[in-house]
């Protein structure tokens, strides 16, 4: 019997990586191209971006920079006409919102819709039309939160958005099956990004939050970029229609 190791390289692989400018798509993309993927970085503002893909080219990897907002529809449908062929997504882009459920305004309510659902829908929908068209099917990676999973105090428009994303992420992988496209979803909990530097710099909030991760830590965004590499990999090859928390264990409770 011969032994085969998991292949977990994406050499020779094209991924695009939406919000790549900084925190987890940063890490995500600069983990795809140390494995040896071709790398189009995309977020709203060129300027991060121009900077990673300096980093992964001095590092011997491959980038290019493609822009765009992933809440504006025809600035989606333009970018997919100009990233060609494409191997993987991870459809990262997202906002959050931390405002209790009887003070939530309905603007920040469409704000969040937009981005997270909306602009994550469309942005999955452009990558499978464009494998689907390829024929050699791929991997869409929906970097989605555990409050897709379970209930969020004070952020429940976020969770919403969240849990639409995780339904998305299933029924994308029954329709695209057949067609050997996977979707699945990574469930980040609390992640020390840019994001999170308000709820970071509370002492007392943190602490709290260490106490109740059965790893004892708050997650930083290298922890979540190796499992959506894997799950952009020929190792995660049978796998699709999942949700992997990345949390801790929090939600092992």
């Amino acid at each position: 019997m011969t032994v085969k190791a998991p292949d977990f390289r994406l050499d020779g692989r094209r991924i695009l990586v939406t919000g790549a400018s900084l925190g987890i798509g940063r890490a995500i993309a600069a983990a795809a191209a140390a494995s040896g993927a071709e790398v189009i970085l995309s977020a709203r503002r060129r300027e991060g971006l121009e900077a990673l893909a300096q980093e992964i080219a001095a590092a011997g990897g491959r980038a290019r920079v493609l822009p765009f907002d992933a809440a504006d529809p025809r600035a989606i449908r333009a970018a997919f006409a100009l990233a060609g062929p494409l191997d993987g997504l991870v459809n990262n882009a997202g906002s959050v919102t931390r405002e209790p459920f009887l003070e939530a305004s309905e603007a920040e309510l469409d704000r969040v819709l937009t981005l997270n659902v909306k602009g994550a829908t469309l942005v999955a929908q452009e990558a499978a039309r464009a494998m689907a068209r390829a024929g050699s099917g791929g991997s869409i990676v929906n970097i989605a939160s555990v409050a897709g999973l379970v209930g969020a105090r004070n952020r429940s428009f976020y969770a919403a958005t969240k849990h639409a994303v995780m339904g998305l992420t299933r029924s994308m992988a029954l329709e695209l099956g057949p067609l050997g496209i996977r979707v699945n979803a990574v469930c980040p909990g609390l992640v020390n990004t840019p994001l999170a530097a308000e709820l970071m710099a509370d002492a007392a909030f943190v602490a709290a939050t260490r106490a109740r991760i059965p790893l004892g830590r708050i997650m930083e965004p290298e922890d979540i970029a190796g499992p959506a590499v894997f799950l952009l990999s020929g190792a995660s090859s049978g796998i699709t229609g999942i949700a992997l928390p990345v949390d801790g264990g929090v939600t092992a409770e």
